[in-house]
């Protein structure tokens, strides 16, 4: 199976990978991009420990995308789910895909139970939605922001654009400890990219 490597930035090695079993997901991943016009830019940063968001989230055909954009580069993500929906055989596909089990009975909130997640592991990039709805928002959901503030980890900020079918990777945002004024920088810089349907509903001053 050839693989088109065009349609793919560089990979480097600290990004948390799939075993060479996934040869053949990649390789679907690769051709429903292909086959879409899409293509992934951007630098993926050597880091193997990160928070990913990604806007503006306006269609289920993100899912769709961001999935194929995944398969592609066989990167190894984690992201939550509830701990109900762990049931036989549900469970062995969720585990394929990434979700871990949240126990929304434990003293602790589920932002602290990612936190101590991305903290304890050698290897993790984590994934949170910052809108949390299709639908525009006034306010995005702080939860990426104590995540990789309480872990000490960066955000890679990740992003779809319709107009030019891109799924992106920008730069790597560091918490500052303001927590307002990071999530104003972070909205600022997502408002060039336009989703399937609006942009990030946006509007400084």
């Amino acid at each position: 199976m050839s693989e088109d490597v065009s349609l793919l930035p560089e990979i480097p090695a600290e990004m948390p990978q799939l075993p060479p079993r996934y040869r053949f997901s990649r390789w679907l991943g690769r051709t429903v991009l292909r086959l879409g016009g899409w293509r992934v830019v951007g630098t993926i940063p050597p880091v193997s420990r990160l928070v990913v968001i990604a806007a503006p989230h306006s269609s289920n055909w993100d899912g769709i995308w961001g999935m194929a954009a995944k398969m592609a580069l066989g990167v190894d993500i984690r992201v939550l789910g509830k701990a109900q929906l762990f049931w036989w055989p549900l469970s062995i596909v969720l585990h394929r895909l990434g979700v871990i089990p949240v126990d929304r009975s434990r003293p602790q909130g589920i932002v602290e139970q990612a936190t101590e997640l991305v903290r304890n592991s050698q290897r993790m990039w984590f994934v949170v939605a910052p809108e949390g709805t299709r639908k525009p928002v006034k306010e995005w959901k702080r939860g990426f922001w104590k995540i990789a503030d309480g872990a000490q980890v960066p955000v890679l900020m990740a992003y779809f654009h319709y107009p030019e079918r891109i799924i992106g990777f920008g730069p790597l945002f560091h918490t500052t400890g303001d927590m307002e004024a990071d999530m104003a920088a972070v909205r600022e810089w997502y408002r060039p990219w336009q989703g399937k349907n609006r942009g990030t509903g946006y509007e400084a001053g």
